[in-house]
């Protein structure tokens, strides 16, 4: 099950016959419609993945129930899952093609992972906690995305046998952003990072390299993610 014929079944086929066994659909088309739609998110592709991508499944069973609320939820050893809003937010900022090969920092329970699945060419993804890592790998399999990549390791070392990257995302808050996954992006690629410390000291970064290699970076907007560990 490949991203492009994800895309073509997002985009072409109404939702409503897609997943009209899914009890959840209609909070999915309710969370995109006022969660993301009503705060600018606008990329037609971003909308109609998280549109698809069945969150609840990325949350412990008891917490299914709230998984298209608008807040973030807790997954096991002390790790969230963003809030929906904020994933939309942070995939539309990357400024994804289907050609594109993309570092994930932070697996997590893996919905980042499976929405970039949908929009980008090959996903690798690093997770430091070893059982979340194993658990979304496992998921992700079952789902049918079969170009996601779960490694666990060291985020700020990146993974460098796969560099480099066109587009970097990490859902984790480091407190500066790592040298190596600057020197991991591609020439004209893009970077979105939580950065800073402490719950109020964070915020959203775009990070660019030109073509000539030339680093560029600007504040989006104040946010609060856990800590990005580094051991």
């Amino acid at each position: 099950m490949t991203a492009a014929w994800w895309m073509l079944v997002a985009l072409a086929v109404p939702v409503a016959l897609l997943w009209a066994a899914d009890p959840y659909q209609k909070q999915r088309d309710q969370m995109v419609r006022e969660q993301m739609e009503a705060r600018g998110v606008r990329s037609r592709q971003v909308l109609g993945v998280m549109r698809a991508v069945p969150r609840h499944l990325f949350v412990p069973p008891d917490l299914a129930p709230q998984a298209y609320r608008d807040h973030p939820l807790p997954i096991g050893h002390g790790q969230t899952i963003s809030q929906p809003y904020i994933v939309a937010f942070m995939t539309e900022l990357l400024e994804l093609t289907p050609s594109h090969r993309v570092l994930e920092i932070g697996t997590g329970s893996g919905y980042q992972a499976a929405v970039l699945a949908l929009l980008a060419e090959q996903v690798y993804s690093i997770e430091i906690v070893a059982p979340l890592g194993e658990q979304a790998a496992k998921l992700l399999r079952s789902l049918g995305h079969a170009n996601v990549e779960v490694r666990i390791g060291n985020g700020y070392a990146g993974w460098p046998e796969k560099a480099p990257f066109d587009r970097i995302i990490v859902t984790a808050a480091p407190p500066e952003i790592p040298k190596a996954l600057v020197e991991q992006l591609r020439n004209g690629g893009r970077l979105v990072a939580p950065v800073g410390e402490g719950p109020y000291g964070q915020d959203l970064v775009v990070l660019e390299k030109s073509a000539s290699g030339r680093i560029s970076q600007k504040k989006v907007l104040p946010v609060a993610f856990v800590p990005m560990v580094n051991r």
